[in-house]
């Protein structure tokens, strides 16, 4: 049964309305606003008849009351008066009446003007349900377009309007552009869901970081943007992406992840390096790459890459001079040892050789399968590796490390048969250098731009 407030201070009122209701509500019935209010302060009754002409405390003021509380917004009240003035009517409305009901009542009206405003509530409660499941809805799906779905971090194009707008109404800011290192060791190795572990742990340890007003987020992969809000000195900017290295390397070894994982950090300023997103991030990954080309886990200022370049073009050199700088880098022997980038030139200039002279080129693949054992230095392992094929090749040959557990080699006027002794050169040289825990090898050769066969060490 509905339950029923009737408010007034004649007794015979309430009887009489308590008899022409009772029957199909549950009814409360108080003599004054005061035991009104009391009452309402513990209960949320379905309807309220409400008396205008009462002592101390009138209806117009019990209503002022109840529309104060939250809890009671949504309770229709019908007032109950002797005064039918139009008048009276239209401030009993704007009061926030649904209803006005003059006395003495006729109970088969009053009865059906209940029951219509009852079945009126019940359907706006239906709505208003109905309509907060949709915005409930439609904020979750919002949610999810500008979030990154694993690690609950901003994406790309919420942070971009995110920073954007800092930019705008700030003025001031530093990018972040944070790649983790030898993270593919760990999908290689421990499997998808270490690595997506170590991911939250990522964006775990950025927030961390981060101060009130920062924007991170994920870009991809295991690439990370930090925005940083607040104006920070270059002295101050190092000593941060320096804790977020050392935190997240720290983290990743706790976790009992041997893969050598760390974190290399490049930052570009507002407005020097771009003014807005899209350009502060082009920098910041100019200034990354330099650093992943320098021995990974560390830092670098993309405006100290603008100084190098700007000295360069103050400096004109001759072409003696320039011949002479370049070959600086050349070892006196052995293979050159690429980054992938570079390799892909290399070796599509190979291939352009090759279809002109007919040159006989192979491709030795080596994969290494390593135990899952936290003893294992991945990384040490491949360095080694790394070491005995620049010993055990010519300068004419080129590799690259091609992947956290594969190294590509290419031959240089070199057959089938060469490519099986020239491999098992290499592996006589890696095990005497190395002393850790046993690793498979496999190696596959293939004559470049044609099929070959595979073999296993």
């Amino acid at each position: 049964m509905k339950h029923l407030l009737i408010v007034d201070d004649d007794k015979t009122n309430l009887t009489m309305a308590r008899n022409a209701l009772s029957d199909v509500y549950r009814i409360t019935a108080v003599l004054s606003g005061d035991q009104a209010l009391r009452f309402l302060a513990s209960n949320i009754p379905d309807l309220i008849l409400l008396d205008i002409n009462m002592p101390d405390m009138d209806g117009y003021e019990v209503m002022t009351a109840i529309r104060k509380d939250d809890r009671l917004q949504y309770v229709p009240v019908i007032f109950l008066t002797a005064d039918s003035e139009a008048e009276t009517e239209c401030r009993c409305l704007e009061a926030g009446a649904v209803d006005f009901i003059t006395k003495p009542f006729i109970p088969l009206v009053m009865r059906s003007r209940i029951s219509r405003i009852l079945e009126l509530e019940e359907l706006r409660t239906s709505l208003r349900r109905k309509l907060d499941q949709k915005i409930q809805e439609v904020s979750v799906m919002r949610e999810r377009s500008s979030h990154d779905g694993l690690t609950g971090l901003l994406n790309r194009n919420s942070a971009a309007e995110a920073v954007n707008s800092l930019l705008s109404s700030e003025g001031n800011g530093t990018l972040f552009m944070i790649d983790m290192d030898n993270f593919k060791i760990i999908n290689d190795v421990y499997g998808h869901a270490a690595g997506d572990s170590v991911l939250k742990m990522f964006a775990r340890t950025l927030e961390e970081h981060s101060g009130e007003g920062d924007v991170i987020c994920r870009l991809g992969g295991d690439e990370f943007v930090m925005f940083i809000k607040k104006s920070r000195s270059a002295e101050e900017l190092s000593a941060l992406a320096g804790a977020i290295i050392e935190d997240l390397t720290a983290k990743v070894h706790d976790a009992g992840y041997n893969t050598g994982t760390t974190a290399s950090v490049g930052i570009s300023f507002f407005p020097t390096d771009g003014d807005d997103f899209a350009s502060l991030c082009h920098s910041a990954d100019k200034a990354l790459y330099f650093v992943k080309q320098n021995g990974k886990g560390a830092f670098h200022f993309y405006r100290d890459e603008k100084a190098d370049d700007k000295k360069r073009t103050e400096n004109l050199v001759d072409l003696g001079y320039l011949n002479d700088y370049l070959a600086r880098s050349d070892a006196s022997n052995g293979s050159y040892i690429l980054n992938l980038e570079s390799f892909s030139h290399v070796y599509n200039f190979i291939r352009r050789i090759v279809r002109r002279s007919a040159s006989d080129v192979q491709t030795l693949l080596f994969t290494f399968t390593f135990p899952v054992s936290h003893d294992t230095d991945y990384e040490r392992t491949l360095e080694i590796f790394e070491k005995a094929v620049f010993a055990s090749l010519r300068r004419v040959d080129v590799s690259t490390r091609y992947s956290g557990r594969q190294i590509l080699v290419v031959l240089m006027n070199a057959d089938e048969e060469d490519c099986g002794q020239i491999a098992g050169r290499i592996m006589d040289n890696f095990r005497s250098i190395y002393t850790g825990p046993e690793v498979d090898i496999r190696y596959e050769t293939e004559r470049l731009e044609s099929k070959g066969q595979g073999c296993t060490d």
